[in-house]
């Protein structure tokens, strides 16, 4: 790692731009085994603490965290079929077998949504995408592969679709706060809301 850093253009180092880069060249600094071999009072002279940062970047020091825990923002799933596909009955088909995937994802990881999105991308390659937000949270494949199915309708299919995708976002995982309504009182606002 460190002979890769050595030969490395200077510009090619994070948080080494244009105007840097200039100043750097000034200073007869071309490459990672030039920059290495300035002292660290010389980089922090030259570039306040930029400089420091340049001595242990080139050095293969680097102290930031790794954040492995980080926040989902979304959930999704999505297929490319071999064939376009234009019929009604086979598109809702693949989007059900979707939805059961966004589902055992969703469970897998103990979190539920509100915003459900589709995804169309037809054999043209352009891209449509339309979002609902529920006023509650949902995890439960019925009900994605409604909300979705929703979403279908409303796009005026303009040829063979190439892909379907659903996407699940503004997440919560909080289980003590997550209740999803039950089926009974979905199927009534299913039937008030679309």
């Amino acid at each position: 790692v460190l002979e890769f850093l050595e030969a490395l253009d200077i510009r090619k180092f994070y948080g080494v731009g244009k105007v840097t880069a200039e100043k750097m060249y000034q200073l007869g600094i071309f490459t990672g085994k030039d920059l290495k071999a300035k002292s660290i009072e010389f980089l922090s002279e030259k570039f306040g603490k930029s400089g420091v940062y340049y001595y242990q970047v080139v050095r293969g020091i680097h102290d930031s965290k790794v954040k492995p825990n980080r926040v989902r923002k979304s959930l999704a799933a999505e297929r490319t079929f071999s064939e376009n596909l234009s019929s009604e009955i086979f598109l809702l088909d693949k989007l059900e077998r979707i939805a059961e995937e966004v589902s055992n994802r969703l469970d897998n990881a103990k979190i539920s949504g509100k915003t459900v999105t589709l995804k169309i991308k037809y054999s043209d390659f352009s891209l449509q995408t339309r979002s609902k937000t529920l006023p509650y949270f949902i995890s439960e494949k019925n009900l994605i592969f409604e909300t979705a199915k929703s979403l279908l309708y409303l796009e005026k299919l303009k040829n063979s679709v190439r892909l379907l995708g659903i996407s699940i976002s503004n997440l919560n995982a909080d289980k003590q706060r997550k209740k999803e309504v039950t089926k009974k009182s979905v199927s009534v606002q299913l039937r008030f809301e679309f």
